[in-house]
């Protein structure tokens, strides 16, 4: 199968997918097209809340992957999935969804009540309220909207100080007081914070979830 990623709305998460399916692969053939997409229009969409306007942008990118002979696309950001909704009725390509498979794996781990962080849409909404099987968690309402925007200029610069990193891990610390069993890297680019760095509490990367479901869909389909 050949496999689609609507990239460039984070550097680090697209070099990180790309990665993780390298390694998934382990040396077999891999079929993978990457198709750029703006990260200042995504955030300018996101922002007002333009949900169609960049579910098209979404289903031009995804012809061009259809183009280029991908078999099926997928979005490298938990936040540029606010328009899945209104992108699966226009997109030329079926979608393998990086939020659908949260839920499964969370239940599987016997996790009870997530952290999430990300961008201020993500947590506010719960991962867009498609958490069922799973209560959720985010850091104060006084506080939320700082970390929503300091996850976005991280996504938008690719570099992550230490102090950045602090305030991430201090938010997470905050979550497992208020009883998460652990924290949802519910934005591809938090690799930047928290890759090769223990924050002193359990996290699952959201970004591996999605790659272990695309790299099972390959192995299902061939």
């Amino acid at each position: 199968m050949h496999i689609g990623l609507i990239g460039g709305i984070g550097p680090a998460g697209t070099i990180s997918y790309y990665r993780r399916l390298m390694a998934a692969a382990a040396g077999q053939p891999l079929e993978l097209t990457i198709v750029q997409a703006d990260v200042m229009t995504l955030a300018a969409n996101a922002e007002a809340d333009q949900r169609h306007e960049q579910a098209r942008v979404y289903a031009d990118l995804i012809q061009r992957l259809k183009n280029a002979g991908a078999d099926v696309a997928a979005i490298t950001s938990v936040g540029g999935h606010f328009c899945y909704a209104e992108l699966l009725p226009i997109s030329p390509l079926p979608l393998c969804s990086g939020i659908d498979p949260l839920d499964l794996h969370f239940a599987a781990q016997g996790i009870e009540t997530i952290g999430i962080l990300g961008t201020t849409t993500v947590m506010q909404s719960r991962v867009y309220g498609q958490l069922h099987k799973t209560r959720s968690v985010v850091p104060p309402e006084a506080v939320l909207p700082d970390i929503g925007a300091a996850y976005v200029g991280m996504a938008k610069s690719g570099i992550c100080d230490d102090a950045l990193r602090q305030t991430f891990f201090e938010a997470g610390r905050q979550m497992m007081d208020q009883g998460a069993d652990a924290i949802l890297l519910g934005g591809t680019d938090l690799g930047l914070a928290f890759d090769d760095h223990d924050p002193g509490f359990p996290v699952i990367d959201a970004a591996q979830v999605h790659v272990d479901a695309l790299f099972a869909l390959i192995q299902t389909k061939d």
